[in-house]
């Protein structure tokens, strides 16, 4: 069955004059000592396909005001869906009364003083003009390939515009445009799966065919798996899998289980945590990542390097945070690219053509955090895991389970790839190369 939204045309998205209207209707009138007004309006469309069928083509549209009231140490949020002047008026009283009745926050500070935001490449028009059609046209696309190949297709193509503000008491201001489009495949053939994705700020940039025919590729690799004992073995994982399990990392560089000595990086700063040849930057203005110019409290983005060859050189911290620590500046890790000093090839296969003997992962899927301590993670194989010999995929595999720890496996490469486009469900998106890794753990095998 096909849902097709045939609501009333959208009005117009919040734009930087009507976002500077409803801010200056709050903050005149707002009783607070200090006052904040975030802007999130978006409009989404998506097209969801599966077994070959478009089962879904719908538009969404949501705009939330909210609002911030500081009376002393205490404060107060309200948000409303309604833009009108009345209903935003009441969105501040309520906003005040829960100021009025809230316990003082020790770790309140006022909004951030008023700076000059850069300027990203955050929207393409090409995006916020694609509509069902042009959805539809990609979802066939991938559809169609599959069916050239008697396989069945599932997946999503997605695309966003969102306006976002931020404006406070103290003459901060903030506004940014911000487009984003994705595309997800997952190609089945029997009990065999491959997969692919992708985003991007454009939708021009999604690579319909090349995507899905990388699918179709591992789906048609992944048949009549083969048997094979857990243990520690070399591995070769793609950017997803590469991405998946960075990701684990990157969410645990919290400055305040840092301060606490509960952070596996705990008295590392300043140290070397991975092979020395690595790097993990901010790019905000990457073109090919999700970067901003701002965060949600009115904090700019600007590149960064977090791990500068192996070293750990920064740390995740929230305002109060950071003050505490008399930090000027807070590193921000939207669009993080990972990248390898020396030689590196341009495509997976390349590395695998250097292996004697490997496992290939695509990708990990449901990774969650065993022991926090030293950043042990466990999750499973998926969308097409592979024996390597001697340069050659000989065999599909059956899915592993793993335990293992990113600060472990990442002490050494062997081989290793410029960085490539890595999105999943869980990671969103990153620039990673594919790497080869001498050692890696796979606690037990699954019958699939």
């Amino acid at each position: 069955m096909t849902s097709v939204a045939t609501a009333k045309a959208w009005p117009k998205m919040t734009g930087r004059e009507e976002f500077a209207f409803l801010a200056d209707l709050v903050l005149t009138r707002s009783s607070g000592d200090d006052t904040l007004v975030t802007l999130h309006d978006q409009h989404v469309g998506t097209t969801r396909f599966a077994n070959n069928q478009i089962i879904q083509n719908v538009n969404t549209r949501r705009g939330t005001l909210s609002i911030t009231v500081a009376l002393g140490r205490k404060r107060g949020t309200a948000s409303t869906t309604d833009f009108t002047a009345g209903s935003i008026q009441e969105t501040l009283a309520r906003a005040e009364r829960i100021a009025r009745l809230s316990p003082e926050d020790p770790e309140y500070l006022p909004p951030p003083p008023p700076t000059a935001f850069p300027a990203r490449p955050t929207a393409r028009p090409e995006t916020a003009a694609a509509g069902p059609a042009r959805r539809l046209e990609y979802a066939n696309e991938a559809i169609g390939h599959c069916r050239m190949e008697n396989m069945m297709a599932a997946g999503i193509v997605a695309s966003s515009t969102a306006s976002v503000g931020v404006a406070a008491s103290n003459q901060l201001f903030a506004y940014e445009e911000r487009t984003d489009a994705r595309f997800s495949v997952t190609v089945q053939a029997g009990d065999a799966t491959g997969w692919s994705a992708a985003a991007h700020r454009s939708i021009d940039h999604l690579r319909i065919q090349e995507r899905t025919l990388a699918a179709i590729h591992k789906a048609k690799l992944g048949r009549d798996p083969r048997d094979l004992a857990p243990g520690r073995y070399p591995v070769i994982l793609e950017p997803a899998a590469v991405a998946g399990l960075w990701t684990g990392l990157i969410w645990s560089l919290d400055a305040k289980s840092y301060d606490k000595g509960t952070s596996p990086f705990a008295q590392q700063l300043g140290r070397r945590i991975v092979d020395e040849r690595l790097t993990l930057q901010n790019l905000p203005g990457h073109a090919d990542l999700l970067g901003v110019g701002f965060t949600s409290e009115g904090v700019p983005s600007e590149a960064a390097v977090w791990i500068d060859r192996g070293v750990l050189r920064q740390l995740s911290y929230d305002r109060y945070t950071a003050a505490v620590h008399r930090l000027t500046a807070i590193p921000t890790l939207e669009a993080p690219s990972l990248s390898v000093a020396g030689a590196a090839r341009d495509r997976v296969q390349d590395v695998v053509k250097q292996a004697d003997r490997a496992i290939l992962v695509t990708n990990f899927w449901y990774i969650r955090t065993v022991n926090p301590t030293d950043l042990t993670l466990t999750g499973m194989t998926r969308d097409g895991t592979f024996l390597i010999e001697k340069g050659e995929i000989v065999a599909a595999v059956k899915n592993f389970r793993f335990h293992e720890s990113p600060l472990r496996a990442f002490q050494h490469l062997d081989a290793w790839t410029v960085p490539l486009e890595a999105v999943t469900s869980e990671t969103g998106k990153m620039l990673v190369p594919a790497v080869a890794l001498p050692e890696f753990h796979f606690s037990s095998a699954t019958r699939f």
